[in-house]
């Protein structure tokens, strides 16, 4: 893990650039991609929880009585921004198989590339938990700046966004827009296109995910 500030996280274990190397490649099927972003999701999100607080608890091994440590104080929340971030959830709840899913869709308009809500669900004490924020891709950053707003106008005080592939434009943007946000990436790629995609990137991410090319 390479800390670049201490709001924006790089997760490189040589295991996730391998994984992305495979994920980037334009001949891999949907299965595989799928699976993919499955196994880097559940990388980023054991750094995510690193900082999780810890409480003493006793426990009766086989053997002897053991003092061990298990997680306290607020419940999480996965909040995938559809559809691409979908492809993230089983990552987070393989590790985190307790926590809720809220489910948030924003589009990007294609000629404007402002994000509009169109679908939004949310566990019902959404603002005490902490919330992963999850999509494959930060280009502009729009998408997931509505997204922390809207989630902060339900109260939500801690978040943290998880992303696969970053612009450095999208990461100024969300920085900028949130003063508290965390974001963790597997990569920092080159710039964005004239058409706001990221280079070298990934694609399409939801299209790859779900098969619709």
């Amino acid at each position: 893990m390479n800390q670049l500030s201490e709001r924006v996280i790089l997760v490189d274990h040589p295991m996730v650039q391998h994984k992305l190397s495979i994920l980037r490649d334009k001949n891999t099927s949907s299965g595989q991609f799928r699976q993919l972003v499955r196994e880097l999701s559940l990388f980023e999100v054991y750094e995510a929880t690193s900082d999780l607080a810890l409480e003493p608890v006793h426990v009766e091994t086989p053997v002897a009585m053991a003092t061990c440590m298990q997680l306290t104080g607020r419940k999480m929340a996965v909040v995938p921004i559809l559809r691409a971030g979908l492809g993230m959830v089983d990552g987070v709840l393989d590790l985190i198989p307790a926590a809720r899913v809220g489910h948030l869709g924003m589009e990007r308009d294609h000629d404007t590339h402002e994000p509009h809500e169109y679908y939004a669900k949310m566990p019902r004490d959404i603002a005490e938990r902490d919330v992963l924020v999850v999509d494959p891709m930060l280009a502009t950053g729009g998408s997931c700046i509505a997204a922390i707003e809207y989630l902060r106008r339900l109260g939500v005080k801690n978040i943290k966004v998880m992303v696969l592939v970053a612009a450095p434009e999208g990461i100024d943007a969300l920085l900028a827009a949130d003063g508290d946000v965390r974001l963790y990436t597997c990569a920092i790629d080159e710039c964005l296109n004239e058409d706001a995609y990221i280079v070298p990137g990934l694609g399409d991410a939801g299209d790859r995910i779900f098969g619709t090319v």
